[in-house]
C-alpha cells in the first residue's frame, strides 16, 4: 500500500484530505456519519475574536454545479472555542486546525495568540479574505501590502503552523502569495470563494439577503486548478488546493498541479463521507500505477 502521508511545514498528516473551514462543523457533529479520524485534517469553520451574529437569511443559494452563499462567518468567538469546542475536538485522533478571520490586524493577531495556548491545536488557517474595517471594507487578500501586513503580525505571536487562505478575487495571486511567504507563512491554501450572485426573477431581488456570495462547488474547480498550479510554481512552500473537489480523480489533479493536500469543501454537503473516501481513492489509484509514495505525483505535471 502506498504511503499517503505529506507534511505541511511541521504539520504531519496522516494523508493529504483536509476539511474545507465552514463547510464540516468542528468535526464531532459529522462522527456518527464519517470515520472522522481518517481524515487528514479538519479545518473547523470560521473563528474570530469577538462573537458574530452572520449576515440574515437567506444566506444559501443552489446554483448549477455549486452553491453560493454569505454566512457571514457566524460564530461564537475565540474564547467560547477554547472553553466549549476544544475540549472536545482535541479528543479527536487526526489534526484539528483552526480557521481565523478578523476586521483587524489587531483581531487577527489577539485571536491567533489565543489559539496558540491551545496545545492540541497544531496549526491555524488565516482568512484573509475578510474586510479590513479601518481601510473602507477593502479585504486584506486583495493587495500584496495588506496580505504581508495581517500575516507578519500574526507571525509575531503565533508559533505552529501557519497556513494562509487566498482569495481568488485577485489580479495576481501568485503575487500575492510570494508576499504572506516572504512574511513567514508555512503554506498557502486556495481558492477561496468566487464573488457571484443569483436573483429571483419573480420577486425581481436577489436571492441572498446581502446580494451576492461566494461561489463554491464543481463550478469553481478549473479556476482553481489554474491558480494552484500559477502558485505552485510561485512559491517554495506547500500548497494546499481546495475548490470544486468531489472525488479522488479531482483529488489527484490538484495533487499533480502542484498541491501538497487538498479540501474538501461542498461535496461534504453531498456525501458526508467523502473525504474519507477521496482518502482511500488516491491510495487506490497509486497502488495501481506502481507509486509507493504520494510524493511521487505531487507537482509530476508535464507541461
Amino acid at each position: 500500500m502506498a504511503d499517503i502521508s505529506v507534511n505541511i511545514g511541521g504539520l504531519r498528516m496522516k494523508n493529504p484530505v483536509m476539511t474545507a473551514s465552514g463547510t464540516f462543523g468542528y468535526g464531532p457533529e459529522f462522527a456518527d456519519l464519517v470515520p472522522i479520524e481518517e481524515i487528514g485534517g479538519i479545518i473547523v469553520k470560521g473563528t474570530t475574536l469577538h462573537p458574530r451574529q452572520g449576515n440574515p437569511y437567506p444566506r444559501m443559494a443552489e446554483t448549477a454545479q455549486g452553491m453560493l452563499n454569505c454566512v457571514g462567518l457566524q460564530n461564537k468567538g475565540v474564547d467560547y472555542f477554547c472553553e466549549h469546542i476544544y475540549p472536545e475536538v482535541s479528543k479527536i485522533d487526526t489534526n484539528i486546525i483552526v480557521n481565523v478571520s478578523g476586521s483587524s490586524i489587531d483581531d487577527y493577531a489577539e485571536c491567533a495568540a489565543r489559539i496558540n495556548a491551545l496545545e492540541h491545536i497544531p496549526a491555524i488557517e488565516l482568512n484573509i479574505s475578510c474586510p479590513n474595517v479601518k481601510q473602507g471594507g477593502m479585504a486584506f487578500g486583495v493587495t500584496c501590502s495588506g496580505a504581508a501586513d495581517v500575516v507578519r503580525a500574526v507571525r509575531e505571536r503565533y508559533h505552529k503552523t501557519l497556513i494562509v487562505k487566498l482569495s481568488p478575487n485577485v489580479t495576481n495571486v501568485a503575487d500575492i502569495a510570494r508576499a504572506v511567504e516572504a512574511e513567514g507563512a508555512d503554506s498557502v491554501s486556495l481558492i477561496n470563494t468566487i464573488m457571484g450572485m443569483a436573483i429571483d426573477i419573480e420577486k425581481r431581488r436577489p436571492v441572498l439577503s446581502i446580494a451576492t456570495g461566494g461561489l463554491s462547488g464543481p463550478a469553481v474547480k478549473p479556476v482553481a486548478l489554474r491558480m494552484v498550479w500559477q502558485v505552485a510554481k510561485a512559491v517554495s512552500i506547500p500548497v494546499i488546493g481546495l475548490g470544486g473537489i468531489s472525488n479522488a480523480k479531482d483529488a489527484i489533479e490538484f495533487l499533480m498541479a502542484g498541491a501538497t493536500a487538498i479540501e474538501i469543501g461542498t461535496a461534504n454537503f453531498i456525501d458526508p463521507q467523502v473525504t474519507v473516501k477521496v482518502a482511500r481513492g488516491i491510495s487506490e489509484w497509486l497502488d495501481a500505477h506502481g507509486c509507493r509514495n504520494v510524493s511521487e505525483i505531487i507537482g509530476a505535471l508535464e507541461d
